[in-house]
């Protein structure tokens, strides 16, 4: 059974094949009570395509464009790893390793046949002992992750992968140091599971100096955050109680961080990383109640008519909040876009709070550009708080 394939470095032909300039493609293998199938994720510079197959659909993949479309494909079963290469010349090579592998059920992990224990290619391993995971009830002082909790370690080795892809685009001159650390600045901050994991990551396993100040409305997650980051003897990470809306720091961050900000709180934090030029924003956002109230107005006033062409769209309610909180987050992409962002659409998988949420990403690039509002604004009748 095949467990996952990724393919690399894109020939000249990719886009004439497949439709899109691809960069990238992974699929992965998922158990579900349905059966297996498999996870698609097509990347290309700016954004990111997804969609299901069967294993049929993967086999005939790797026939058509192993070594072909792609000029790198690795392919993995519950036995070997497969690797095929193409030179320039179009010469395709096939290599093949042995593998031992062990299911668990939604997951796959890789186990070699010269030792006894799972790994899987997680920036932070199981097995490790790592103090702040200790301390928040996901892994045991052994370093072993708590059943309860894996979908918990899962988020925040996700988390970190999409900070990891952004460090080059942060630091493109001077390397961090004490007397000029790594920036950070976390909106919405909670209960900071993530908050300690960047620290953790920065400072441990990259080695960069960093200072990261966690902003939360509830004073007693806030007290609990300091206490934690006391109790781990953390230096450069404090927490403050704040509104988004009115924050001000002293220094500029270099990264902004936003994790379920509700509704208009997401477009503060945007805004502000935008005025403090922050050279990459990571926003996760939820309760996305402004745009879907827009529509429910303008479709109670006698002058003003939403086109046909919507009213598939807006007719049941648990569409139209869907809907309108689609058209949100696209139009904050576009709004930093015109702020001179590299904008990507990104699926993060959040167990505790929604099965899957939306990832911005945006990476600062060049100036702002002159762009006209979107149609849709005009069409909807609507105004999201990002473009007042």
């Amino acid at each position: 059974m095949i467990l996952s394939v990724t393919f690399s470095k894109p020939t000249n032909q990719t886009k004439q094949i497949l439709g899109k300039d691809f960069i990238k493609i992974k699929i992965s293998a998922k158990k579900s009570d349905g059966g297996l199938s498999y996870f698609v994720e097509k990347f290309t510079k700016t954004q990111v395509f997804h969609e299901h197959f069967t294993e049929e659909q993967v086999q005939n993949f790797i026939t058509v464009h192993a070594g072909k479309t792609f000029k790198n494909c690795v392919t993995r079963t519950e036995k070997e790893e497969i690797t095929t290469l193409a030179n320039n010349k179009g010469k395709i090579t096939t290599l093949t390793k042995p593998l031992n592998i062990k299911l668990k059920t939604g997951d796959f992990f890789v186990q070699s046949q010269n030792k006894n224990s799972r790994q899987k290619k997680y920036i932070i391993s199981e097995g490790e002992k790592v103090p702040f995971l200790i301390l928040l009830g996901v892994m045991t002082d052994d370093g072993k992750i708590i059943s309860s909790k894996y979908d918990k370690f899962r988020q925040i080795n996700r988390y970190l992968e999409f900070i990891d892809d952004i460090l080059d685009d942060v630091i493109t001159t001077e390397r961090p140091s004490a007397a000029r650390p790594l920036r950070i600045a976390d909106f919405g901050c909670g209960k900071s599971y993530l908050t300690f994991a960047v620290h953790y990551f920065l400072t441990e396993i990259k080695k960069l100096p960093c200072e990261i100040e966690g902003l939360d409305l509830k004073q007693d997650v806030i007290d609990y955050c300091n206490q934690t980051a006391e109790k781990l003897k953390l230096k450069n990470i404090t927490f403050k109680t704040g509104n988004i809306a009115d924050y001000c720091a002293e220094k500029n961050p270099d990264i902004v961080i936003t994790l379920h900000a509700c509704d208009t709180a997401t477009d503060y934090a945007l805004k502000y990383a935008v005025e403090s030029k922050a050279k990459a924003i990571l926003s996760v956002p939820c309760c996305q109640h402004q745009i879907n109230a827009q529509i429910s107005q303008n479709q109670k006033k006698s002058d003003f008519e939403i086109p046909q062409d919507f009213e598939p769209l807006l007719k049941w309610g648990i569409i139209k909040e869907k809907f309108s909180s689609l058209v949100t987050d696209a139009l904050r992409g576009e709004w930093l876009e015109q702020m001179g962002y590299k904008v990507q659409m990104l699926e993060f998988i959040d167990m505790e709070h929604t099965p899957k949420n939306i990832l911005i990403r945006a990476v600062k690039k060049s100036g702002e550009q002159e762009n006209p509002a979107p149609r849709i604004m005009q069409t909807l009748g609507i105004k999201p708080e990002i473009f007042k």
